[in-house]
């Protein structure tokens, strides 16, 4: 089990992580430090508790606002999907007429040479 110190606020945190995911998390707490530098920066130092908290919910706010993005394209996609399927079964049966009407036309030439 892999281990690093991560610092967010001028604090520093020993945080457990599995082996090889060190670099991840450190880049995890260096975009939570950022977040944090921004809040304070904005309302100023209220407490180390009180700006993780804030920062948390507007993370929170923008990963669900991500999720309800990303469900919109998913539902758009499957729209697209489901219109791209009508169409190529659509363009099947218009080839399927192409030549029901060829064969129509063919008996249609016999007949009349008959």
């Amino acid at each position: 089990m892999g281990q690093v110190t991560v610092t967010i606020n001028d604090q520093n945190y020993p945080i457990a992580c599995d082996n090889g995911q060190e670099e991840h998390l450190v880049g995890l707490a260096a975009e939570v430090n950022k977040r944090v530098n921004e809040l304070r920066a904005a309302v100023g130092q209220v407490g180390e508790a009180r700006l993780l908290v804030m920062t948390s919910l507007l993370l929170i706010d923008e990963l669900l606002e991500t999720r309800h993005q990303v469900e919109g394209l998913r539902e758009a996609l499957n729209r697209n999907e489901g219109i791209a399927q009508r169409l190529a079964e659509e363009e099947e049966l218009a080839g399927l007429i192409e030549t029901l009407a060829g064969r129509i036309e063919d008996i249609a030439q016999r007949l009349a040479r008959s």
